[in-house]
This record gives structure tokens, C-alpha cells and sequence, in this order.
């Protein structure tokens, strides 16, 4: 049973010291001296990542989809590499398709492909893919993240479902996962080529980036870590190379408890995966830089008439933001408030994921 209405949620105040710890949902907002006190992470630097061959998937591979590895260039001439399901024996028939991405900071081997997947053996063509800069796709340096070029991403990914002879091109819709879920809006708001959209367990990365949780940055706060990020571009440039930030989801005791959940996905055998940014890995640090002072969801009632469906745990710490954009948007809306699930439950639990709804959702506006 699920709640579909929409209530003003107070979410409960996350500490400064947790404020302050990056998780793989999004970097918050960082106070004076931070920024130097972390350390270098490892980074690819090829261009185009060699894409293995085997199945190397956070879930079982479905007897039931075809499965096919792919690469497509974004608008910026990155090569963005994915996954393409296919639903068996569908003969020559034309499918409605979905572009799957996210969480923010994850690959397409864990939450994405799974929607992916699944939506897969329900009729659909699905391609769950990478970001631009991580995982298997190109860009360097490696992990950085950019509202913009992510945004272009999504529309870079139905630029090839159009293009593919299984799809028809005229029901395409996009599902983005966390802090994909404020990408995917933004990018159905700027590409009418998108006929449906959802956002499940949402971040709007601008704003948690340049507000922090529950906006409980100031003024002072975020100048000073606007000056330490600029600083850091001279350290750059001088060095030649990115520095890093430290390694995302690695506790170290009284974290609050959406931190430790996300440790429980990204770094155990439940989610882990030795590509994503959040299992271990890290952004550099000036990614935040591009996500300050660009609101993703500015244009969100430019979506209408095309249908939006929000999901979000009643749990979860992050739902104020799928309440926010609910308000914003236009209609045809709706939120779907799943009852005890928490933000991390909507990645990978598949008794919690409302994947009927998400079936019924696409198959009715996709047609």
C-alpha cells in the first residue's frame, strides 16, 4: 500500500559533524578548512575506459532480457558507455524505451541497471549507462560531476535509443535514481523529446551542494567554501592534476544513520562495485563548484503537460526534496510515498521498489 499524497515534511536536523561527511548522495555543503584536510584518491586517466566483457552486475543476470553492452557520444563529444536490456523475442516489434541513470556517484553495474533490468522484462527497451568523467565512460579527469554535462547525458542516451532500430522514438521516457532523479527532471524539462519522467528516492544536487541538508548553510558558511574551492583551482593548476576528496562511505563511528546505509549498499557485497565513485572512491574536489549556483529544477513546470512521477521512502532523510519538487512542477504530478522505506531501501529492494506503479506509469504514457 502507498501513500500518494503529498505532505509537508520536517525532516529531522542532520548535525554539523554529519553535515559534514561526504556520502555517495552528494557532497554537502563544507565549512573553513575542510577541503585541505583530505586526501588524494586514485584516478583513471584514459579517455575511453575498456569495458569488460563480463557480468559484473550488483544483480543476477534475467533469463528473460538480451543483454548488450553499447557506447554512445554526448553532446560534448564524450563517449559515455552502456548497458542495453532488451525483453527476448520481441521480434520486430518497435519498443517504448527508458534512459536509466543514477545514484549520483554510482554506475550502471548497481541501481540503474537493476531498474534497467527489470523494466527490461516488462517490454521496455532500457539502456542504463554511466556518467560523463566515471565508470566505464570517458572523460578526464576522472570523477567530476557537472549539473550541466549530466543533464546532457540523459539526452545523449535518448539521442541513441531514438536511433536504434528496436525503439520507437516517440515513447521514450527517463528514470533517474537519487541525485539523478533532479537530472532527470531538469533534462525532461529542456529535451520535449522525453514523454514521461521519474524521479525514485530524489536529490536535487544543486541544492544540497550549495545549501546543505534541510538548507541549514548560511551565508558565511557558503562564502568560505566557495573561496577554499576557488583556491583549489590555483593548487590545480599549479600541480598539473585534480586533487581529490576523500574516500566516499568509509566510516568512522557516530555517523548518522542515512550514512550508514549508504556504507551498508556501497560497500559491501550488497552494492559494491570497484568503479563507483561512492564504493570507496572520491570526486575531486572542486566538483561542487559547477553545482552552486545552477538550480536544477528552475524550469520544472516546463515538463507540462508530460507526466512526472515522484518515489520516495517515507523514511528517508532525502524526502523533502521530492516534496519540493512536487509543489513545483506541473501537472500531470504525482508522489508516491512508499510507507517505512528508507532512501537506500529504493536502490535495490525489489519488495520495496513500486515496480507495478513504474510499469503501469510508463505503459500509460509511453503509448
Amino acid at each position: 500500500m502507498t501513500d500518494t499524497t503529498t505532505r509537508t515534511a520536517q525532516a529531522k536536523p542532520v548535525g554539523r559533524r554529519a553535515l559534514l561527511k561526504l556520502t555517495g548522495a552528494g557532497a554537502a555543503a563544507l565549512t573553513a578548512g575542510s577541503l585541505f584536510n583530505i586526501s588524494n584518491a586514485e584516478a583513471r586517466t584514459m579517455e575511453t575506459q575498456t569495458m569488460t566483457t563480463e557480468w559484473d552486475k550488483t544483480f543476477p543476470k534475467s533469463p528473460n532480457v538480451d543483454h548488450q553492452k553499447i557506447r554512445f557520444k554526448n553532446r560534448y563529444g564524450i563517449t559515455l558507455a552502456g548497458d542495453l536490456y532488451l525483453p527476448k523475442n520481441h521480434a520486430d516489434k518497435r519498443l517504448a524505451a527508458l534512459a536509466v541513470g543514477g545514484p549520483f556517484g554510482a554506475v550502471k553495474e548497481q541501481s540503474s541497471g537493476l531498474y534497467a533490468q527489470t523494466m527490461a522484462e516488462r517490454g521496455f527497451a532500457a539502456l542504463a549507462f554511466d556518467a560523463s568523467y566515471t565508470g566505464e565512460s570517458g572523460g578526464e579527469p576522472r570523477n567530476i560531476a557537472s549539473p550541466d554535462i549530466n543533464t546532457e547525458d540523459f539526452s545523449a542516451a535518448v539521442d541513441f535509443l531514438g536511433l536504434h532500430p528496436s525503439v520507437d522514438r516517440e515513447r521514450i521516457g527517463i528514470i533517474g535514481i537519487c541525485g539523478w532523479g533532479g537530472m532527470a527532471l531538469n533534462a525532461a524539462a529542456v529535451d520535449k523529446r522525453v514523454k514521461a519522467v521519474v524521479a525514485s528516492t530524489m536529490y536535487d544536487m544543486t541544492r544540497v551542494m550549495s545549501k546543505g541538508y534541510n538548507d541549514s548553510v548560511t551565508l558565511e558558511q557558503r562564502t568560505q567554501m566557495l573561496e577554499q574551492l576557488s583556491r583549489q583551482r590555483w593548487a590545480d593548476a599549479a600541480d598539473g592534476k585534480s586533487a581529490y576528496q576523500s574516500r566516499y562511505n568509509e566510516l568512522k563511528g557516530d555517523e548518522a544513520q542515512f550514512l550508514v546505509d549508504y556504507h551498508d549498499y556501497y560497500m559491501t557485497p550488497r552494492g559494491y562495485h570497484a568503479r563507483a565513485v561512492n564504493s570507496g572512491n572520491a570526486w575531486t574536489r572542486t566538483t561542487p563548484l559547477s553545482f552552486m549556483n545552477m538550480p536544477l529544477l528552475t524550469y520544472i513546470k516546463e515538463i507540462s503537460p508530460r507526466p512526472v512521477l515522484l518515489i520516495h521512502g517515507e523514511k528517508a532523510h532525502s524526502r523533502y526534496f521530492s516534496e519540493t519538487a512536487f509543489a513545483a512542477a506541473g501537472e500531470p504530478k504525482e508522489l508516491m510515498i512508499i510507507p517505512g522505506a528508507s532512501h537506500v531501501d529504493l536502490y535495490d529492494r525489489t519488495d520495496v521498489i513500486p515496480l507495478d506503479k513504474l510499469h503501469s506509469f510508463f505503459e500509460q504514457h509511453l503509448r
